[in-house]
């Protein structure tokens, strides 16, 4: 006879209980997306991008509010959608600015486990080739190097578990993560 998936949950060190949200945070082009639909398929969950549902609740790209509404309109908007998801047992991949908005992450927080998918500034720079077509959240001028100073003692202060995403194939970093939880 199988066991329910209550009483199959386990506690962790961060709060994590099989059933609770999974939500990946970490600089654009880690793999938030990628990784977040390995593992909702591993754990049985829902997924969710962040990125794609404000797209959505907007009607319009990332570039394309990026422009109309600048950086702080933006992250305006971004805070405004988190704080209206409500999923259970869902895999979030989460916009790489979503660590700015305080309540957003609060409330994301507060419904299972923050992830930080860690990919070290070289890495980064040859991944992400077009800032603006991927409708990255930065300053005019700024450098990728700086705004990665910016974001990162955010990503840690809000991270329950940090992964090390710069090595391996997206299963052996699906892996990592998997065992984290």
């Amino acid at each position: 006879m199988g066991m329910s998936r209550l009483s199959m949950a386990r506690p962790h060190p961060g709060g994590y209980k099989e059933g609770n949200n999974v939500i990946l945070i970490g600089m654009p082009a880690v793999g938030k997306s990628t990784l977040g639909v390995l593992l909702a398929k591993s754990t049985s969950r829902d997924f969710l991008d962040t990125d794609v549902y404000i797209q959505s609740r907007e009607r319009q790209t990332l570039p394309a509010i990026l422009a109309a509404e600048g950086r702080d309109g933006f992250r305006r908007i971004e805070e405004e959608a988190v704080l209206t998801l409500e999923q259970r047992d869902t895999v979030v991949a989460t916009g790489g600015s979503v660590v700015y908005g305080k309540r957003a992450m609060a409330h994301l927080k507060a419904g299972g486990i923050v992830v930080y998918l860690h990919v070290p500034l070289a890495i980064l720079a040859q991944r992400i080739k077009d800032f603006i077509g991927r409708g990255v959240v930065m300053a005019e001028g700024q450098t990728l190097e700086e705004l990665l100073a910016e974001r990162e003692p955010l990503y840690r202060q809000w991270a329950d578990v940090t992964v090390d995403c710069q090595a391996g194939t997206h299963e052996e970093v699906l892996e990592r993560i998997l065992k984290a939880l």
